[in-house]
């Protein structure tokens, strides 16, 4: 018998704004939400993936996490995500990774994820 990881959870100032905004990267849903503010958000059809539970923090740690996220498309190209991501709200970040094929960004409220060259299924 193993463990399986079933959430990953993000300290954020405000999780309904971001909640909407990786439901939007992610093309995910609202599946709970608590009295305590912190909302849960994945696949519109449950199964092995991880959720990502959004965790209202006042003092949401910053700069740089021992984990962070990499995400791919799902139906275009890299370049065409890395608009459709800046679009959003997504901005670049520099940590020193120099050339490479994945683009470093930050989400709305500094969260550092990387953007995959290669194209992925959706769920």
């Amino acid at each position: 018998m193993a463990c399986r990881i079933t959430e990953l959870v993000l300290d954020c100032r405000d999780p309904e704004a971001l909640s909407r905004w990786w439901c939007e990267v992610l093309d995910w849903v609202e599946l709970d939400r608590d009295d305590d503010g912190c909302i849960e958000i994945g696949p519109r059809e449950r199964g092995p993936v991880p959720t990502l539970v959004l965790n209202r923090s006042d003092d949401p740690r910053r700069g740089k996490l021992p984990l962070h996220l990499d995400v791919n498309a799902t139906d275009r190209d890299q370049p065409a995500e890395l608009e459709r991501l800046l679009g959003l709200g997504a901005r670049p970040v520099d940590i020193g990774q120099g050339e490479v094929s994945w683009h470093v960004l930050a989400d709305p409220e500094g969260n550092e994820f990387c953007l995959l060259r290669s194209r992925v299924d959706p769920l």
